[in-house]
């Protein structure tokens, strides 16, 4: 019979503190709080894993309880003030509980652990009362660990500290003692000191600059993408029903990998940049412009002090592409260079923007459609194992809450076998068909854009 108890790491001499949330803590709990409760743990980052071969229960509660002297995001709670402004309080001591479960002979402990994950990650977090993480473990009837969990509010990490978190967990793990931090790589600004600098006068120096880039491309950019919804798309609806829910299509393509290195090799880009410019492509080709305007969420861990940052840095960069409808081997090769300035321009108050934004609205500004939205995650997790076909399929998992403001968001994903592009989109701009049409189109563009590379002369 499988049993359940909840384990308590206790945890003391910590650092502690209070100060004002980062941009980014700001930026994530702001989203949070608009979403309809069911949704918010959307937002919630997560992996889980199977152990093998397993891991003494002793060494992982050790392990994680030097994750969080670490680490401070991990013990840090956001408080609003009456002001609206938020702060984030570092706590020194309290504990952290681990949902363990016991699997009795016979009893696979992956799928336990599978069922678990499910169950912890579709839970909000209260990042006012609680710690922004949970860990589930399941042990075998040996009595090694044979599956871990982790999840965590994005408030406490986007996907490249999760990343980082991960390696040294396991470096934690796998080196033996917890007092041999020298194994583990120097961590980087924690959340209080970021703050610090974020309100330092070369913080307000560069949110300044990154922003007046960003909206610079808002001043250039076309103010509409997509032609407004159609009465047949939104027929059967009447002002009073809600509007409907946002379908998911994930197209998996194992083809996709290979070709993205060759046209990458190609035209001397990323692979990034690949994706990217076929995004924009197919943007505008379905939009019917002749430019893209994407919002990219870039991950900013190339400035050296956030470089090995657990926590949340990532940001938004604005991507403008004029004449997104060429030859694809120049759109990829433009792409790439105006990316370099999206990812220059993305560590900024995504609050002040907002708020700047409203103020050129307001005065009859006219500014660039902000509703696409592209994530490139391949790097950011480690990749879950893929049993798919070797074809290209299209599926539709889900079905999620509407987001206001939203045209689409295209995420990027990566296992050994094949690339994902999962994109969730609002049926009345994009209806199902359309989504089909642009996922196959963004694998054709790059698939025969390699083909065409390797033809010969």
């Amino acid at each position: 019979m499988t049993t359940r108890q909840l384990l308590e790491i206790a945890f003391s001499s910590g650092r502690s503190g209070s100060g004002p949330a980062t941009w980014g803590q700001r930026a994530v709990w702001d989203a949070v709080r608009q979403l309809p409760p069911a949704d918010a743990p959307r937002y919630n980052i997560t992996t889980a894993a199977p152990l093998d071969p397993g891991l003494p229960l002793p060494v992982l509660l050790a392990a994680l309880e030097r994750l969080l002297h670490l680490h401070d995001s991990l013990h840090t709670r956001l408080l609003p003030d009456e002001d609206g402004s938020l702060r984030q309080v570092l706590d020194s001591e309290g504990s952290l509980g681990v949902h363990l479960l016991s699997a009795p002979a016979g009893e696979d402990p992956a799928e336990l652990g599978t069922r678990l994950h499910g169950e912890l990650a579709a839970q909000a977090f209260d990042t006012a009362g609680q710690w922004p993480v949970r860990i589930g473990a399941v042990t075998a009837a040996d009595g090694l660990v044979r599956h871990i969990s982790l999840v965590l509010s994005h408030t406490a990490v986007d996907g490249s500290g999760m990343s980082r978190l991960v390696a040294d967990l396991s470096a934690l793990c796998l080196g033996g003692s917890p007092e041999r931090p020298a194994d583990l790589r120097t961590t980087a600004r924690q959340p209080l000191q970021e703050a610090e600098f974020q309100t330092s006068e070369r913080g307000l120096r560069r949110d300044a600059g990154a922003r007046k880039q960003v909206v610079r491309k808002l001043r250039l950019g076309p103010s509409r993408l997509f032609p407004p919804a159609t009465d047949q798309a939104v027929a059967g609806q009447s002002g009073s029903e809600p509007p409907a829910p946002f379908p998911n299509a994930v197209l998996r393509s194992p083809a996709l990998p290979r070709a993205l290195e060759r046209v990458a090799a190609t035209h001397r880009v990323s692979t990034g940049s690949v994706l990217l410019a076929a995004t924009a492509a197919m943007t505008a080709r379905l939009s019917g412009s002749a430019e893209a305007v994407l919002n990219v969420v870039v991950n900013n861990r190339f400035l050296p002090e956030l470089a090995d940052a657990v926590s949340v840095v990532a940001g938004d960069g604005l991507f403008h592409l004029p004449d997104a409808t060429a030859e694809f081997g120049d759109v990829v090769r433009r792409t790439h260079a105006a990316a370099i300035g999206t990812y220059r321009h993305a560590y900024y108050d995504k609050s002040a923007l907002a708020a700047e934004v409203a103020r050129l609205t307001a005065e009859g500004v006219r500014l660039a459609d902000r509703s696409c939205v592209f994530n490139d995650t391949r790097e950011l997790l480690p990749a879950a194992a893929d049993p798919g076909s070797d074809r290209t399929t299209l599926t539709w998992p889900a079905e999620f809450e509407p987001r206001p403001g939203l045209t689409y968001a295209l995420d990027a994903l990566q296992s050994p076998e094949a690339l994902s592009l999962a994109m969730t989109a609002d049926p009345a701009v994009l209806p199902r068909a359309a989504m089909e049409r642009f996922l196959y189109g963004v694998e054709e563009l790059i698939l025969t854009e390699a083909e065409t590379e390797r033809a010969p002369a």
